[in-house]
């Protein structure tokens, strides 16, 4: 059996901290605002979306701390074990303000001053991710996922942008070596085992340790970024007796590129693995880029996003599109499965008791292959989708449909391939309206989708149905400035260039 600690350790202003008594399910602000009285971090909507509990979690890499702003409220004490935790009462310094802040006030950009800390906690991330001006849409981004009440985004982006102008010097990066090193001392190959065998929080530390844990616990909740199970604690007030969080198994957020595809760890997160999957196609990065905010990418992951079935998930359309291979582990025992059997119904997994998502396989674009994905929502950023669709084309020399893969999520019970769709297409000219006339009307073989809070059944199946035209027009060729408002594939294609 492995070594186990029953604390979890973390840094806070330079200190370490170690904390015995932890709950499974509380939550990091709880533990902030209620132990520390550290109350600038503010509790708003609570499930992940206002940004006004956001903080710096910072994270040892190449000797040096890399910081990410995540969600206090619906992050669970237990998952910042081996980091730092920076609040906003810790930005400034005997200098005074901390340069984010100064900006701040010199731009008027506190309005109530609520929602304050949380944007200049996502403006601290960003400032110490970059070097040099910042421009607006990178700063649009960064700042997606917290809302400001009165509207006053313009001075906030005005702070920004007067801020990563000036050269980048503060505490924080005067001291990255030092808390880097304290950081990978606290890194041991230990399992976090806090509790009993009837209610607990474990972090185990190797996939063999996991497998084991799991299997004598299958009752357990697994838990990656917590983006989806924090909601369960916070909004639904589930009580979650066993908790097993995955983030320290070693080697499961692994991202390796083959050449011919993705190997993509469990608890990749969307962030890390953004630059990978951009890099198969311009269509999957902006659909990353639309996923949650960047407090939600830097904690979510994509093996959790394919582990909750849940039918509106925005990869596993993309990902059924492009072939991808869901690899699953029960205890000593590993197998793998095309993504599109692993949902089996509503709520419903092909997976036993005790097994888990270990990786996805994901394949690049082999030549003569067309890929295009669109999300659609009630607004533009951090909303779930209405409609999810994703599709791929294999074309011959000549122009011929020689496979299809047509994905949608939001159309039913789970993620699911048009397949009625994808025959009526196999054989014909990619460029032949008569052809897609037939796709299209079998589209409507394949679905039949329902109404509830998020749409209706006749908006989803005649979005569904554009979708798919819409596709079909770019893989003939019509360029994206006539078919998109937002996302166009040629400034893409501009930026690379």
């Amino acid at each position: 059996m492995a070594e186990q600690r029953d604390t979890i350790r973390f840094v806070r202003r330079g200190r370490i901290v170690e904390l015995r008594d932890v709950a499974p399910t509380a939550t990091l602000l709880d533990y902030l605002r209620l132990e520390e009285r550290a109350t600038g971090t503010k509790e708003g909507c609570g499930e992940g979306d206002c940004g006004a509990c956001t903080v710096a979690i910072g994270r040892s890499r190449g000797g040096q701390v890399a910081y990410e702003p995540i969600n206090a409220c619906i992050q669970l004490l237990g998952q910042i074990d081996g980091a730092e935790v920076v609040t906003v009462e810790d930005l400034a310094g005997a200098g005074g303000l901390h340069p984010i802040q100064a900006a701040m006030v010199e731009k008027h950009a506190s309005q109530c001053g609520f929602c304050t800390p949380g944007f200049v906690m996502s403006l601290f991330t960003l400032w110490q991710q970059t070097d040099g001006p910042v421009d607006r849409t990178t700063i649009n981004d960064a700042i997606a996922g917290n809302l400001c009440r009165c509207t006053g985004y313009r001075p906030i982006v005005e702070a920004a942008l007067a801020a990563s102008a000036e050269p980048r010097e503060d505490g924080f990066r005067r001291a990255s070596a030092d808390t880097a090193g304290i950081l990978d001392f606290l890194a041991d190959d230990r399992d976090v085992f806090i509790g009993d065998e009837g209610r607990f929080f474990a972090a185990p530390a190797s996939v063999r340790s996991l497998a084991a844990l799991y299997l004598a616990h299958p009752d357990a909740t697994l838990v990656a970024g917590a983006t989806d199970v924090g909601l369960w604690v916070t909004k639904q007030l589930r009580d979650l007796p066993k908790v097993i969080h995955l983030g320290r198994v070693r080697g499961m957020d692994v991202i390796e590129d083959t050449g011919r595809e993705l190997l993509i760890g469990a608890t990749a997160t969307y962030a890390r693995a953004f630059p990978h999957v951009a890099a198969i196609d311009a269509d999957l990065g902006e659909l990353f880029r639309r996923i949650g905010s960047t407090q939600v990418r830097a904690s979510g992951t994509i093996g959790g996003n394919v582990a909750n079935g849940s039918p509106i998930g925005d990869t596993p359309p993309a990902l059924i599109a492009l072939g991808a291979t869901v690899a699953l582990r029960r205890g000593d025992r590993e197998r793998a499965m095309a993504l599109e059997d692993f949902f089996i119904a509503y709520g419903k997994q092909n997976r036993g008791a005790g097994e888990f998502v270990s990786g996805l396989l994901v394949p690049k674009l082999a030549p003569g292959q067309v890929f295009r994905c669109y999300k659609v929502t009630k607004r533009f950023d951090q909303d779930i989708s209405s409609v999810m669709g994703a599709f791929r084309f294999t074309l011959d020399g000549s122009g011929t449909i020689t496979e299809a893969r047509i994905a949608y999520g939001g159309m039913a019970a789970t993620p699911r391939r048009a397949k009625a769709a994808e025959a009526a297409l196999v054989g014909t000219a990619v460029g032949d309206s008569a052809a897609w006339s037939v796709a299209l009307a079998a589209l409507r073989q394949d679905f039949a989708p329902i109404d509830d809070h998020r749409a209706s059944g006749h908006y989803r199946a005649e979005t569904a149905h554009a979708l798919l035209g819409k596709a079909l027009l770019e893989a003939a060729g019509a360029p994206t400035v006539h078919t998109r408002v937002v996302g166009r594939r040629e400034e893409h294609r501009h930026a690379a260039e």
